[in-house]
């Protein structure tokens, strides 16, 4: 009994020797020397991980990557701006700010109508073709968002008298003017797979906004301080991105039929129409329950919380998309998805559990004591970008694989569930309206998720299994 029990400790210790000996051959290979540098380990340690991946994540961990760095440095210069924001104005003024940018936002949706995914889902003899029609639709459409975004402001003059707000959103439509030079181009680069250029360009005219916002709020403390600069680099991102992918109008190579966009895009401007209610409505229902103070506290817990995370599962999105339609085939398709899905969670979900830890810290020490209550808001607002990032992942596949209506069902149902249970929360107070918006996402996003994947799974073993019977 005595001899079996040493046995079983050798064993025990024989193991451990070996994954000892394994870890320090790992070691060894990746730094090599002992005294390199810090710097060096760490690309050490990303050239080993790199080795291991296929040339599809790779890819894929390289866009999320572009994409990431440049968010990560607009989220500096963002908190920045939100710390000079709030101690500048008072929540009254940011107040009047949100209800006029909620608005713009909730209208400048109608521009992604889903015309530029057609791009990038359009084969080479195609291109030409679609690109021409993309490029006079774009213009065609944004014209129109700016006549609507100009009557949302003369109603939010006359009917509800917020002449200062109204004023805001006329002057922002503007920036329609120009959209349509440049988006041609943007789908362009994003088929080619040039994430980082996109990435640097969407940056670049961030960080100059958030710039000019800090600037103006210092010399002019008010609501114009935070809008205008939305109008003011319009031309920063159209001159980019011209510059960065040349493409003309060519009549020679003719125009795809009207119809080719009819169908994908309805389903698409569902979708997004239906994304903004749930991003922006939720503003419009503090305002008009709990006032213009709580608006502005919800404001600005939404942007140190939700609206930072969210950045991240954009990007994730924006790369995911056209990830999925390089491929054709449904097996390959449905492995890029696990592989990217995966890699996302891993490289996300830590980050939104530490932000939401560790709110109470530094949205006082940062922000100032006069945000100290809305510090509870900016922990549980983190949490909900988990369920948005499974969101992301649904939208993605399902229009890569042609389902639009599947994915406009979702989504409609799941904006609806979020916008009653945080109207239904804010009837108790602001705290149980933000975890009534935490708790619509959470139990449709995730379950709904997982739905998907079975039934993509379960369809692909069907297919592959009436192929192998073809082949008998």
């Amino acid at each position: 009994m005595h001899n079996a029990k040493i046995d079983h400790q050798e064993r025990f210790f024989g193991i451990i020797t070996v994954i000892y000996q394994y870890l320090t051959e790992l070691a060894q290979e990746l730094i090599g020397d002992f005294h390199i540098c810090l710097w060096e380990f760490v690309m050490a340690i990303w050239n080993h991980v790199k080795a291991k991946l296929n040339k599809d994540s790779t890819w894929f961990l390289s866009s999320l990557a572009a994409y990431g760095s440049a968010e990560l440095l607009v989220r500096v210069i963002r908190i920045v701006a939100v710390i000079v924001i709030a101690r500048a104005v008072s929540p009254e003024i940011m107040g009047l700010a949100a209800l006029s940018l909620s608005l713009f936002e909730l209208v400048r949706v109608l521009a992604n109508a889903g015309i530029g995914q057609k791009i990038i889902l359009a084969s080479a003899s195609q291109l030409p073709a679609t690109a021409n029609t993309a490029h006079r639709l774009f213009w065609i459409w944004c014209m129109l968002v700016a006549i609507v975004q100009l009557c949302v402001a003369a109603l939010l003059h006359i009917a509800f008298e917020q002449t200062d707000a109204a004023l805001m959103l006329a002057v922002l439509s503007a920036v329609y003017l120009f959209m349509p030079g440049g988006l041609v181009q943007v789908f362009l680069l994003m088929r080619d797979g040039k994430m980082a250029t996109t990435a640097r360009i969407a940056a670049s005219q961030t960080i100059a906004d958030h710039l000019l916002t800090m600037i103006f709020v210092i010399l002019w403390p008010s609501a114009w301080a935070i809008v205008l600069p939305k109008l003011l680099t319009a031309p920063i991102w159209l001159i980019a991105v011209r510059r960065a992918r040349s493409w003309k109008y060519n009549a020679a190579k003719g125009t795809a039929p009207a119809r080719y966009f009819v169908t994908f895009s309805l389903g698409v401007l569902g979708s997004e129409m239906l994304t903004a209610s749930r991003m922006h409505l939720d503003k419009l229902v503090v305002g008009s329950v709990l006032g213009v103070k709580a608006l502005g506290i919800y404001y600005f817990a939404f942007n140190a919380g939700l609206g930072i995370t969210t950045s991240f599962v954009t990007a994730f999105s924006t790369i995911l998309f056209p990830h999925l339609c390089e491929v054709k085939d449904g097996v390959q398709r449905l492995q890029r998805y696990r592989r990217s899905f995966f890699l996302g969670a891993v490289i996300f979900f830590p980050l939104i559990l530490a932000q939401a830890a560790f709110a109470p810290i530094y949205v006082p020490l940062v922000f100032g004591q006069q945000w100290n209550d809305a510090a509870p808001l900016v922990s549980i607002l983190s949490l909900a970008a988990i369920p948005i990032f499974f969101g992301a992942a649904n939208t993605a596949w399902l229009r890569a694989s042609g389902r639009i209506s599947a994915d406009l069902m979702i989504v409609a149902f799941t904006t609806s569930a979020t916008l009653l249970y945080f109207a239904l929360g804010a009837q108790m107070s602001l705290q149980m309206a933000v975890i009534g918006y935490v708790l619509g996402l959470v139990t449709n996003f995730i379950p709904i998720s997982i739905l998907i994947f079975r039934h993509a799974h379960q369809q692909l073993r069907i297919q592959y299994s009436s192929q192998q019977e073809s082949l008998i």
